[in-house]
This record gives structure tokens, sequence and C-alpha cells, in this order.
């Protein structure tokens, strides 16, 4: 009996552990898609010829939100998670890191203005945020 408890102790253990949620800055479809709002909100605020498509942001938003939930995130995760100041400067850092590997340096405003000329050509996601 004793073996029986210990066995279905471990499994319903190890079972946790197999559902547990992993970070959600560790979801790249949600942790990527939320760099790419950053860089064109980035975009839309130091290029004076580039607007924000805001519905399309907002819908944007509201996708990775629904999705987060059908994952199995509450609201109050997602919330922690878009607020932190600790992930705010890690998504910086990352959008810049994106940048440079796009030959943009993040300081250097008319290649950031042509970059994000260049992205709504090409209708890439962050061109679609912008117009």
């Amino acid at each position: 009996m004793r073996l029986l408890t210990a066995l279905l102790i471990a499994s319903l253990s190890f079972s946790g552990a197999a559902f547990a949620k992993p970070a959600l800055r560790d979801v790249a479809e949600i942790d990527d898609a939320l760099m790419h709002v950053a860089i064109a909100d980035a975009i839309r605020k130091s290029c004076n010829d580039i607007n924000a498509r805001l519905i399309r942001a907002y819908s944007e938003l509201t996708r990775l939100k629904s999705l987060a939930r059908d994952l199995g995130y509450t609201d109050d995760e997602v919330e922690a998670y878009v607020t932190s100041k600790a992930e705010k400067a890690r998504m910086k850092v990352k959008a810049e890191q994106y940048l440079q590997a796009n030959g943009v340096r993040p300081d250097d405003i008319p290649a950031l203005c042509r970059f994000g000329q260049e992205q709504i050509q090409a209708q890439t996601v962050i061109g679609q945020l912008l117009r």
C-alpha cells in the first residue's frame, strides 16, 4: 500500500511539473509579437511622417491577451507581465537587438524612420502596425 501511495504521489508530482506554464516571456508567439508592437510604437513616436494604426495595434494586443488566456494564463498574470518594469527593460533590450540585427541603431532616428517606411512597404508585422 505504501508503494502504491508513493507511486501515486510521484505520478501526480510529475504530472504537475509537466503541465506547469512557462513564464509569458518564454512564450515566443506572445513575446515576439509584443516586441513588434514596441518597435512600431518607437517608430511612431520618433518619426513625424509615420503614424500608428491604433485599431490594428489594439486588436493585436487583444489577440495576444486572448491567446494567453487560452494557454491558461490569468488576467492578473498577463497584467503583471506587461506592466513589469523588469520585463519592459528586457523588452527594450530585445527590441534594440532586433533593430541592430536589421542594420538599425536604435538611436539613429533617420535610420529608424527609413526602417519604418521599409516595414510599411514590405507589409511586415511591424509595417502592418504603421501607416
